[in-house]
């Protein structure tokens, strides 16, 4: 079966993935952002091993006048909101870009392309693919459903990998595309063994359906009737499972799923983390509707040392470091007596302390707010008993900074930007 061929993509009203959060000036850092339109034909994964032809889009960034890395990093883009969004780039870009990672973000799935349900719905927000949102640009996707999903995958990051001269490929997603990654490297990648590692971010406790031609799978359904499914124990390449503590339990309930470290297998829980976090939607707090103001942790950079680690790996240096797990008795969380859960990988803002971020919501927030958690204050005077001062403040968190990059889950490169996200009172 012939690879995919790349087309460069041009007209209408450009690139259609727009994100909450402004990335990093990419002709600034000698990076170019191209479009194709990735035409080839791929196979099912069920027990038909039907083929079907495809168009679909990539995009792809990487370093043009800039030195490369020789790795690509391909990320299966989420469409939870019923469009095609890059969460794993707004977490990643700046590591992406001073490592010199090429990267590609592949509308995998049916939902993106032709249009569809949405798993989590933003009010106001329109649930259209990437056909409806630009005809003029896009109307010649076609998409034979997400039976294919998993080979158009494959064969799309095969054919980038070319495209850039790739080394070594990585494999990236959050949330629902964390679903379907866990599909993949339990059914595919035994048979494919195309990537070299990947990173599964934010997944709950089942793994995707192999998904029907025709149609976008109903990631709603499949987990209302399927079984914990933990990623298979056979690996032949670097794993990291990267979790929040807002994906253990309630909606994304991760927890069932749960599985010791492996040889080839990290698994990260990142304490007062959320699914998503103001990192994630910027100046668009407001939009959501919340109750509180969303979490303001910290995932961002642990995200980014995961990638870190991970490419290490891939390129046969050292194992990821281990984590310990969150603390969970009955299955509810141990907090402290500020509310904050104990275990997990620890970032400043829950070591030194100057407000509570939480991985959920209160009772009664919509999904939506769930998903993004929630920032209390300390009870009255508290802070005033932690912190005499505010430079005592100031040095425990500069401490629990460092304590996170000696440990490696905080990147040093980081460290200033941590920093800069001290409380200014």
């Amino acid at each position: 079966m012939p690879g995919p061929t790349l087309t460069l993509l041009s007209g209408g009203n450009g690139v259609a993935l727009s994100a909450a959060r402004p990335g990093p000036d990419l002709a600034a850092a000698g990076w170019a952002e191209e479009e194709y339109a990735a035409r080839g034909t791929a196979r099912s994964v069920d027990s038909t091993h039907a083929s079907a032809g495809f168009t679909t889009r990539v995009v792809v960034r990487r370093p043009a006048g800039a030195p490369a890395s020789g790795t690509l990093v391909v990320e299966w883009l989420n469409v939870s909101s019923g469009a095609d969004a890059a969460p794993d780039w707004t977490y990643l870009a700046d590591e992406l870009v001073r490592q010199g990672h090429a990267w590609a973000g592949v509308s995998a799935q049916y939902n993106g392309v032709e249009s569809g349900t949405a798993s989590v719905a933003v009010e106001g927000a329109a649930l259209q693919g990437l056909k409806a949102v630009d005809p003029a640009r896009y109307g010649g996707l076609d998409h034979p459903g997400d039976a294919y999903a998993y080979g158009i995958f494959t064969e799309v990051a095969r054919a980038v990998a070319g495209l850039t001269g790739a080394e070594r490929v990585l494999a990236i997603g959050q949330s629902q595309s964390a679903y379907l990654l866990t599909t993949y490297l339990n059914h595919v990648h035994p048979l494919e063994r195309f990537f070299d590692g990947f990173l599964v971010h934010s997944r709950g406790d089942v793994a995707a359906p192999l998904g029907e031609p025709g149609r976008g799978i109903d990631l709603l359904a499949a987990r209302a009737a399927g079984e914990p499914t933990p990623v298979r124990d056979d690996l032949d390449v670097p794993v990291i499972v990267l979790e929040a503590e807002g994906d253990l339990l309630g909606r994304i309930n991760y927890l069932p799923a749960r599985q010791p470290d492996g040889p080839l297998l990290r698994v990260w829980e990142v304490a007062g983390a959320a699914h998503a976090d103001l990192f994630q939607i910027g100046e668009f707090e407001a939009f959501l509707g919340c109750p509180d103001p969303v979490n303001r942790g910290q995932h961002a950079y642990v995200a980014r040392a995961a990638l870190r680690h991970l490419e290490t790996w891939a390129r046969g240096g050292p194992a990821a470091p281990a984590a310990p797990p969150l603390e969970v008795v009955d299955g509810a969380f141990v907090r402290d007596g500020l509310g904050i859960v104990r275990g997990g990988i620890r970032t400043p803002v829950v070591d030194a302390p100057a407000d509570v971020v939480s991985g959920d919501a209160g009772p009664g927030a919509s999904v939506i707010c769930g998903l993004f958690g929630r920032t209390l204050p300390l009870p009255a005077g508290l802070a005033e008993r932690l912190w005499p001062t505010h430079e005592a403040y100031v040095t425990a968190y500069a401490d629990a900074a460092d304590a996170a990059i000696a440990a490696g889950f905080v990147l040093p490169e980081d460290r200033d930007a941590v920093l800069a996200e001290a409380r200014r009172s």
